[in-house]
């Protein structure tokens, strides 16, 4: 598994290694647009089908169809090769990163922030917080392998893995965390979120795929992605000058907020880091897997937790703006911990030396 496919993702460009100065300005762009144009923005809100907006759905849809064309499920074959990394990602997503970010966000929302925080609000700022602890990354995933040099198959074999075991796993875990701390959960609302933002996207990534492998090989899908990425950045910067422009009263009444759904989520990502990238250092995991699979399990799929947050519990709630200021701490956070993976890739053996 050592081969170069061309899947893997050839790196930050200009705009993407800036992006989270753009997510900056786009979030500049809702706080001024909401304010100046309040009842455009409660239109926008009011575009629903069964708890699902509208407009929001369309751009959720330009973000995770992009990277779902890129997921090989021939690569699925593979996964017995080297099942050590598979196995740290899959145990830190699925049976410890959930349930971390639930215990931090009871703590810091019900207990340290308890005299800063309403109670109502401590409860929807749980519930986002927790809608992403529970959603495992699929699309930067390729740009943080490809920044450590991982192995890209290795990383296919994982988001294609990820992917499947997110359509069964999410709900069920969202819905148990979130009636844990005594939240009503809608699930029909959930099971339609997770249908069109995972399944469906899946589906309509996997026919594209297929079609253009058909037409043209791996060349054909890269050239596809190529073009449509610009829709999923896009995408992502409208969603958040949406999102900001529902939520603009409330953060300009309260600017202190973001700081304090804030805390809970950086100490989840550096801790949830070190977890894997221990864990694979412990197990004699090579560099070129251990970077990697530490880092897909520190990422979120963002994209999602702000769609079901949308869904479940509305545009301008505060389950909504705690997924968006998860948007605000991934990119820099990662990108910190991509410099700190190569800067300490000499404690683990080469591939070679594992093998």
């Amino acid at each position: 598994m050592t081969d170069t496919p061309n899947a893997a993702a050839a790196g930050l460009g200009t705009f993407e290694r800036w992006l989270s100065v753009w997510v900056a300005l786009a979030i500049g762009a809702g706080l001024l647009l909401g304010n100046i144009f309040p009842s455009l923005f409660t239109a926008l809100a009011s575009m629903e089908v069964a708890s699902v907006n509208l407009p929001v759905a369309v751009l959720i849809w330009a973000m995770v169809y992009p990277m779902m064309v890129g997921v090989d499920f021939g690569a699925l074959r593979q996964v017995g090769d080297k099942p050590k990394g598979l196995v740290v990602t899959l145990v830190v997503n699925w049976l410890i990163k959930p349930f971390t970010m639930a215990a931090l966000g009871v703590l810091f929302f019900e207990y340290v922030f308890a005299d800063l925080i309403a109670p109502e609000d401590a409860q929807a700022y749980l519930a986002g917080v927790i809608l992403l602890g529970a959603a495992p990354c699929t699309a930067m995933v390729f740009v943080w392998s490809n920044l450590t040099r991982g192995d890209p198959t290795y990383t296919l074999v994982q988001v294609s893995v990820n992917d499947v075991v997110m359509v069964f796993a999410f709900a069920p875990i969202v819905a148990f965390l979130l009636g844990v701390t005594d939240i009503v959960v809608p699930w029909d609302t959930l099971l339609l979120s997770v249908g069109l933002y995972v399944m469906l996207p899946l589906l309509a990534g996997y026919v594209t795929r297929q079609r253009l492998v058909a037409k043209g090989g791996e060349a054909a899908v890269d050239a596809f992605k190529a073009r449509v990425q610009p829709f999923s950045i896009v995408g992502l910067l409208v969603t958040v000058v949406l999102l900001f422009g529902f939520q603009g009263e409330v953060i300009l009444d309260r600017p202190l907020v973001i700081a304090l759904i804030a805390v809970p989520l950086l100490i989840q990502t550096y801790g949830i880091f070190f977890v894997a990238y221990g864990a694979a250092r412990i197990w004699g995991i090579p560099f070129n897997v251990a970077a990697p699979c530490a880092l897909i399990a520190t990422s979120n799929f963002f994209e999602l937790a702000v769609a079901v947050a949308i869904s479940l519990f509305g545009l301008g709630s505060g389950a909504a703006l705690a997924t968006v200021v998860g948007v605000l701490v991934e990119v820099p956070v990662m990108l910190s911990l991509v410099a700190l993976a190569n800067r300490t890739q000499h404690w683990f053996p080469t591939e070679k030396e594992a093998s």
